[in-house]
Formats: structure tokens, sequence, C-alpha cells
């Protein structure tokens, strides 16, 4: 049987090798404006994913520019309901404009890391979706709340492990700003990408290993050296005869 994965990359926020990363992944996170982007940004994007091939997605987060919505906030579900349907109406809109559409969204930052834990607030983000387009894949961390509330709604799931962040023993990723947790070499992010997909492993951060399924990796487009990254993990996936293929294909 052929193994399959789709890579996965947060864009439109505002870095420079976004182009050079559309050239190596299978489905775009497109940032709408919240936690950074804009309407140009927002439809340039847009036109370049089209142009590569590439699936689109919408990346809804936080109303936090400041922060670049990595900071956790307090949000009712209703709120975190409006902001995420707001969101993927207002990149629709962009894809419309092409005569294409979404494939799926992936909650961005505090807004992601706050849904996998809190099944409240990962009902809303699921349910905002489902109200956009139930044809919508929801993009969510392994094993996480966020899953469970796309399978209680009927909403196809992927469930996503990250090969440029370290995990901790409970599946969640180690908080942003504590040593170790960015991956730095791209032949280490090369070789997670590879057992996530073949084994469903990873290490955890201080010991051990945890069991994820992968069925998107995703690169974030600020880590430093993401297109390295990428090229190295593509290279790496290829070799072990690894499919990449974007959402929404048989």
């Amino acid at each position: 049987m052929t193994l399959r994965v789709d890579l996965n990359c947060d864009l439109g926020e505002g870095y420079a090798f976004d182009e050079a990363l559309l050239d190596g992944i299978t489905s775009a996170n497109i940032a709408c404006g919240f936690h950074a982007g804009g309407p140009g940004v927002m439809r340039r994007t847009v036109e370049l994913a089209l142009k590569k091939g590439v699936a689109l997605g919408a990346h809804p987060g936080l109303r936090d520019l400041e922060g670049f919505g990595r900071r956790a906030m307090n949000v009712e579900p209703q709120e975190a309901f409006d902001l995420t349907l707001y969101q993927i109406g207002a990149l629709q809109s962009f894809a419309t404009l092409h005569g294409a559409r979404l494939v799926h969204v992936k909650p961005h930052g505090a807004l992601y890391t706050m849904a996998a834990r809190d099944a409240a607030l990962a009902d809303a983000l699921a349910a905002a979706v489902r109200a956009a387009d139930p044809k919508l894949v929801f993009v969510g961390l392994a094993g996480s709340e966020m899953i469970r509330a796309a399978r209680r709604l009927g909403l196809p799931a992927a469930e996503e492990a990250f090969v440029d962040r370290a995990y901790q023993s409970d599946g969640t990723l180690v908080p942003r700003g504590q040593p170790g947790a960015l991956i730095d070499a791209s032949e280490d992010a090369a070789r997670r990408a590879v057992r996530l997909v073949k084994e469903g492993k990873v290490a955890a951060h201080g010991g051990g290993e945890v069991s994820i399924r992968a069925d998107t990796l995703c690169i974030h487009g600020d880590t430093p050296g993401a297109p390295e990254h990428l090229r190295a993990l593509r290279e790496a996936l290829i070799r072990e005869g690894i499919e990449l293929r974007r959402f929404g294909t048989p």
C-alpha cells in the first residue's frame, strides 16, 4: 500500500519566502487578516497558490495583529464561531474571484492551541467550518478535541503533526519560548517527517516517544530556514516512496 501525506504551511503572514514554500507544499493555510495579512495579501496569496496547484485553506486566528495571534485570550464559544466564520468567508470571496473554492480550514496560533484542549471551543470552530461549507476539511492537532469535534459534527477532519516543533509526552506541543520548542536542523525535521508517516511516532521532548496519526504535516512559514526544512523533508519523503497528495484528491 502506498503511503500518502499532505504537506501544509501557514502563508500570507508577511514573510518573504511564501513563493518558495508554495513550490514545495500541497496545501496552503492563508492568514485571513486578524493575526496577519489583509485583503491585498490574501488576494495575492490565493492567486499564487492556484497558479502552483496548491489547495486553498483558511487560517483564521484571534484578532491580535500585535501578538501575531499567539497570545492566549479569553474568547467565548459564540465569539470564536463568529470570528472564524467571518474569516473563512473573507478568504472564500477571493477564491470565488478565481472560480475556486476553499478545501480546508486550520485555526492559527493560540486559537488552535486552546481549541485543541477545550471541547466547547473546538465545537464552536467546527460548527463555523460546517456553516461555511460542510465539505471543508477541518485540520486540527492529532488526537485533540478539534478532531473529536469535527467527527461529532460529521465534518471531514485531518489530523495534523508538526515537523518543526517539539512534542511533550502527552502529544501537545512544547510551548514556544521554552528551550527546544523549535526543530532547527533540516535533517532532524526530515527524519521526523518520515517517521511520523511510516511509524506514526515522534520523539518526545525530554525522552520517550509519542504515537501520532499524521494525515498532514505542517511546516511553519515563519520558522527560520523554512524553505530548507521543506526541501529536505520533501526529498526524504519521496526517497522513502511516500506520495505527497493535497487535500480534496482521491
